[in-house]
C-alpha cells in the first residue's frame, strides 16, 4: 500500500485540506509584503542639495535654484551637485538666446552637496534613503539593502530545507514565525544603516522558512487530482499580499511604522500553528506511525470519511512506513547521487534563478512607467489575478513543463519588446511592463507547483531548499543588475530578458508531472524515469519489427 491509497480513504481533498490551505494563507500574504517592501521602504523621493537660504517649498524653487544648481543633460536640475559660486540669473538683456551664464567664461565649477540634501516629503514622510542620505554617491547602498535581504533568504532556504526534512515541517514553521517577528521588530528600531542591513538580512533568513515549508506542507495532504487547483488557489494569497502592500504603503508613509505593519501579523500566525497539521507523509518516512495515525484519523473525521479499523490500523500504517521509511538522514548530496535526481536538480537550479531574477528585476523597478509608485504597485498586483487563471488552465491542459517554459518565454519577449519602445511612448512602456509582470508571476506560480512534484517526499524540502537558494541568488542580483544602466541604458533589460529565455529553454528539459503521483523515495524517481524511457523506446521497437 502507498500513501496515496491511504489518502483516498481519509479524503484527498475536502474540508480538512481547505482548512489547511486557509491556515497557511498568512505566510503567503506576508512574503510579498516583505520581499517587495523596498519599493516603499527604500524609495528615493525628489531631492536637491541643502543650501542656506533655499526656499522651503519644493514647488517654489525654480528662480532661486537656477542660480545655484546645474542642470542635467535631460534639462532637470541636478540632485547631487551645486555651483561653487551662485550664477547670475539669465535674462534677455544680459544673455543671448540659448546661452547660459556659464557659457561666456567657460562652464562654472560644481561640487557635491556638502550639507546633505533636502527631500520632497509630499509622497513619503520618511524612507531609509531620506533617513541616512542613501542618494547620489551612496545610492548603491540603497540598492544593496535588497541584495543583502535576498542573500539572507538564500541562506535561510538552505537551512530550512534541510532542517524541515529532518525535524518536521510544522516545528520549523514555528521557528520561522517567531524569528521573523523578533527580527522585524528590531529592524524597525534600527539606529543606523549597518544595524538595519544586518537585521533585514537575518529577517530574510527567517522568512525563507515560509517559502520552503508552506507549499510542500499543503501538497503532501492533497491527492493528485486536486494539487493543481489547490496550488493555484493558495498562490492567490501572494497576489493579495502584493495588492495589500500598495494599500498599506499608501496609508503609512513612514518606513518604521510600515515595517511594523508588515511584521506584527506574525503574532496571529504563531497562534494559528496550533491547528496546522504535520505532514503525515513525512511522519511515515520517519517511522513515526502513531503520530501519522492520529493526523490521518483527524483528516478522515473532518472530511466525513468513515474508515475501517483494518485499513487505517497502526499495523497497516507500519507496512506503509516500512516501505517509505528513510534509511538515513537526507543530505543535499542526495540530490546529485543518482542520474535522474541530478538532472532534475541542475535544471531546476537554472529555472529558479531565471524566474527570480526576472520577477524581482521587474517588480522592484517601478520607475519610468508614467504612474506613481502606489498606482504601479496596485496595477502589478491586479495583473496577477488573470495570470493565476492562465496558470490554472494551462497546467491542467498543457502540463507543467510547457506552462513553465511558455511563461518564461513570454516574460523574455516583453523585456525584449521594451527595448524597442522609446521613453516618449509611455502607455506602451506601461502595458509591456504589466504584461511582463503577469508572465513573471505565472512562471513563479508554476515553478512552486512543478518543483514540489518533481522531488520525492524524503528530499522534497531539501530539493526546494536548494532551488530556492539559487532562486534567491537571482533575486539578490536583480537589484544590482539595474545599476548596469550606467554602462549602457538598455543593458539591464537585455540581461533580464536573456536570463528568462535561458530558463525557458532549461524548463523544457524537465520531466512532465501532470497527473503523476508524488514520488515518495529516490527509487520512485529513478523508476519513473526508467519507465518513461521504456515507453519512448516501445514505438521504435515496433517500427523496427
Amino acid at each position: 500500500m502507498r500513501f496515496e491509497e491511504l489518502l483516498d480513504q481519509v479524503g484527498g481533498f475536502g474540508p480538512f485540506q481547505l482548512w489547511n490551505v486557509a491556515l497557511l494563507a498568512l505566510p503567503r500574504v506576508l512574503l510579498p509584503m516583505n520581499f517587495l517592501l523596498p519599493i516603499f521602504l527604500a524609495a528615493v523621493p525628489a531631492h536637491r542639495c541643502a543650501l542656506p537660504g533655499a526656499p522651503a517649498n519644493f514647488s517654489h524653487q525654480d528662480a532661486w535654484l537656477e542660480a545655484h544648481l546645474p542642470r542635467e543633460p535631460d534639462g532637470t536640475l541636478s540632485s547631487c551637485l551645486y555651483f561653487n559660486h551662485s550664477q547670475a540669473l539669465p535674462n534677455t538683456t544680459l544673455w543671448g538666446a540659448g546661452q547660459s551664464p556659464g557659457q561666456l567664461e567657460g562652464e562654472p565649477s560644481t561640487m557635491p552637496c556638502p550639507q546633505g540634501w533636502e527631500y520632497d516629503r509630499s509622497e513619503f514622510s520618511s524612507t531609509i534613503a531620506t533617513e541616512w542620505d542613501l542618494v547620489c554617491e551612496q545610492k548603491g547602498l540603497n540598492k544593496a539593502t535588497s541584495t543583502f535581504f535576498f542573500a539572507g533568504v538564500l541562506v535561510g532556504a538552505v537551512a530550512f530545507g534541510y532542517l524541515s526534512d529532518r525535524f518536521g515541517r510544522r516545528r520549523l514553521l514555528l521557528v520561522a514565525y517567531v524569528s521573523s517577528l523578533v527580527l522585524g521588530l528590531v529592524s524597525a528600531a534600527s539606529v543606523n544603516y549597518i544595524m538595519f542591513v544586518i537585521t533585514r538580512t537575518l529577517t530574510g533568513t527567517a522568512l525563507a522558512g515560509f517559502t520552503i515549508i508552506v507549499m510542500p506542507l499543503e501538497l503532501e495532504w492533497l491527492d493528485v487530482e486536486h494539487r493543481t487547483v489547490a496550488g493555484v488557489l493558495s498562490s492567490t494569497f501572494w497576489t493579495g499580499g502584493v495588492t495589500l502592500l500598495a494599500l498599506v504603503g499608501y496609508l503609512i508613509r513612514d518606513w518604521r511604522w510600515l515595517l511594523l505593519a508588515v511584521t506584527l501579523p506574525c503574532v496571529p500566525g504563531i497562534l494559528s500553528l496550533w491547528w496546522v497539521p504535520e505532514s503525515a507523509r513525512w511522519l511515515l518516512t520517519q517511522g513515526r506511525v502513531e503520530e501519522a495515525h492520529r493526523y490521518l484519523l483527524r483528516c478522515a473525521r473532518i472530511n466525513g470519511r468513515p474508515v475501517g479499523e483494518d485499513s487505517l490500523s497502526q499495523e497497516a500504517l507500519s507496512k506503509v512506513a516500512a516501505r517509505e521509511q528513510v534509511v538515513r538522514r537526507p543530505s543535499y548530496l542526495d540530490l546529485f547521487r543518482t542520474p535522474r535526481l541530478r538532472h532534475i536538480s541542475l535544471c531546476c537550479m537554472v529555472m529558479w534563478f531565471g524566474v527570480n531574477f526576472s520577477y524581482y528585476g521587474l517588480s522592484l523597478d517601478v520607475s519610468g512607467l508614467g504612474l506613481n509608485v502606489y498606482q504601479t504597485q496596485l496595477l502589478f498586483g491586479a495583473v496577477e489575478v488573470p495570470s493565476k487563471l492562465l496558470v490554472y488552465l494551462s497546467v491542467r491542459y498543457a502540463g507543467r513543463r510547457l506552462t513553465q517554459a511558455g511563461m518564461l518565454l513570454g516574460a523574455a519577449l516583453t523585456f525584449g519588446a521594451r527595448l524597442l519602445v522609446t521613453l516618449e511612448m509611455g502607455s506602451w512602456r506601461t502595458a509591456l511592463a504589466v504584461m511582463g509582470k503577469g508572465f513573471c508571476e505565472a512562471a513563479f506560480t508554476t515553478a512552486y507547483l512543478f518543483t514540489s512534484e518533481l522531488y520525492p517526499t524524503v528530499l522534497r524540502q531539501t530539493g526546494m531548499g536548494l532551488t530556492a537558494l539559487v532562486g534567491r541568488l537571482g533575486g539578490s542580483l536583480a537589484p544590482l543588475a539595474a545599476l548596469l544602466d550606467g554602462v549602457w541604458l538598455s543593458l539591464p533589460m537585455l540581461t533580464y530578458g536573456g536570463i528568462a529565455l535561458l530558463a525557458a529553454c532549461t524548463a523544457l528539459l524537465l520531466p512532465e508531472t501532470k497527473q503523476a503521483q508524488l514520488p515518495e523515495t529516490i527509487q520512485d524517481v529513478e523508476r519513473s524515469a526508467l519507465s518513461r524511457l521504456q515507453e519512448e523506446e516501445m514505438p521504435m521497437k515496433q517500427i523496427q519489427n
